[in-house]
């Protein structure tokens, strides 16, 4: 790397590191105002409290890349621009796109490296900060775990397997209920093909139930419908399956397989794991469309030139999530919905270049 190489790639650092650590304090700032009010009315320890936003930082900070890169990249250009640095590097006969090419490298590492601290950093630290939230502030117990889209969930003497549970019509479908006794030997078994939530108890649809007798023999009895008194009401079973942040790329995607080998729409979660995929090089494309911005903007200065780089964050975000509603409902392909900011800004970015080129 040459002596101009390394001395864009430090200047891009220095303030990519100093708006990031900006941009980071704000946010959690703000998060931290918004939810202390929870925290307090939950009698919360002060350490949750502290560990909560610990273990957040990192999803925070891999938000921030994107913008920071971009701010980052407008004032060191606009400096160099206001020091005629530009002027002195076109007229010693240094194309743009040349002196761009160690920051547009330098941002291609950065993009690398925020695919790697999301996979290996966020999921964990994300899991973490959810647990105490439920568990210190909703007061939700952890009982429910779930695997490729089925709910187990152990209840006292009971423990019951769901293989599709739908929140808002409160019905259960393919179940199987293991009751014991104090011992924990089996005294009964249900099996159905659906429960309904009736409002006060839970009416069981095309099952059977399984007695075991001495002998080691069953007494099967089967039924069309049976009203079961659970203790379980449908909010019980409602809690949400991890978020994608939660999740790396690889268990997004088992999830989603999952999902759609069991017959069910798993779109959101197609479209999410290509968001994980599409995400990191954001930063990439920002600063390609902030070199070209910043070196034709004629007046005004950083201010303007920040300001405007803060518009076209917020018009990627538009279209990201505009995208990612199209990919959901099924109007776009996943894999399209998850790429399609950043295919549109690329190319904005790349005429951009050219156009300043000439």
């Amino acid at each position: 790397m040459g002596i101009l190489a390394k001395y864009f790639c430090k200047e891009f650092f220095k303030f990519f590191i100093f708006c990031h650590l900006i941009f980071l304090t704000i946010f959690l700032t703000i998060d931290f105002i918004q939810k202390i009010d929870n925290f307090i009315e939950a009698n919360a320890a002060k350490s949750a409290m502290l560990a909560y936003f610990l273990y957040k930082t990192p999803f925070i900070m891999v938000q921030m890349v994107p913008v920071a890169a971009l701010i980052s990249v407008v004032v060191t250009f606009s400096l160099m621009k206001k020091n005629n640095e530009i002027t002195i590097l076109k007229a010693s006969g240094i194309s743009v796109f040349r002196f761009s090419l160690p920051i547009l490298f330098a941002s291609a590492c950065l993009a690398i490296g925020v695919f790697l601290f999301s996979e290996l950093i966020v999921p964990y630290a994300s899991s973490k900060s959810e647990g105490i939230w439920n568990r210190e502030v909703k007061k939700r117990e952890q009982k429910q775990f779930y695997g490729r889209g089925h709910i187990w969930y152990r209840g006292d003497n009971a423990i019951y397997w769901i293989r599709h549970f739908d929140g808002k019509l409160k019905t259960m479908n393919g179940i199987t209920f293991y009751f014991f006794d104090e011992s924990f030997h089996l005294i009964k078994r249900i099996e159905a093909r659906r429960a309904i939530w009736t409002g006060n108890t839970w009416r069981i649809e095309d099952g059977s139930i399984q007695v075991p007798e001495d002998g080691g023999t069953y007494n099967f009895k089967a039924f069309k419908t049976m009203d079961l008194n659970l203790p379980e009401r449908p909010e019980v079973f409602s809690r949400p399956v991890k978020r994608p942040e939660e999740m790396s790329y690889w268990q997004l995607k088992q999830f989603a397989e999952g999902v759609r080998l069991e017959g069910y729409n798993a779109s959101r979660y197609l479209v999410d794991m290509n968001i994980k995929l599409a995400f990191p090089l954001i930063s990439l494309i920002m600063v390609l469309i902030g070199i070209p911005i910043t070196l034709r903007l004629k007046k005004g200065g950083t201010p303007l030139a920040v300001c405007v780089g803060i518009g076209v964050c917020f018009l990627y975000l538009v279209n990201m999530g505009f995208a990612r509603s199209l990919g959901i409902s099924g109007v776009l392909p996943p894999e399209l919905a998850a790429w399609l900011a950043n295919l549109i800004f690329l190319l904005l970015g790349i005429y951009l270049m050219m156009r300043l080129e000439t």
